[in-house]
């Protein structure tokens, strides 16, 4: 067994306020999981912050290739939006003998 961690670091574009970060971030973790229903994504940081988040997506699965390719697919998949900024992505992997 695998268990993938990513950590996506993003910037948000024209965002003034938590309320309207909500309506950013809320939609992105909706569609992630969407298009990825074997996926669990939340927001995991950057709480107090409104133009910030970090978003974890955790991924298990029976190969590694399998859990490196969603990941690299929740990746791209905000990578490509328009009203965000992906500043870094942090890829972890985990099989049952650590």
């Amino acid at each position: 067994m695998y268990v993938g961690a990513l950590t996506l670091d993003i910037l948000l574009g024209d965002v003034h306020s938590l309320k309207e970060k909500r309506s950013v971030v809320r939609p992105l973790i909706a569609e992630l999981r969407r298009r990825f229903p074997a996926v669990a994504v939340a927001e995991t940081g950057h709480h107090e912050l409104h133009r910030r988040a970090e978003i974890g997506v955790a991924v298990v699965s029976g190969s590694a290739g399998n859990v490196d390719e969603v990941m690299n697919a929740c990746e791209r998949a905000v990578a490509f939006r328009p009203e965000i900024e992906l500043l870094s992505a942090r890829h972890r992997l985990f099989n049952d003998e650590e």
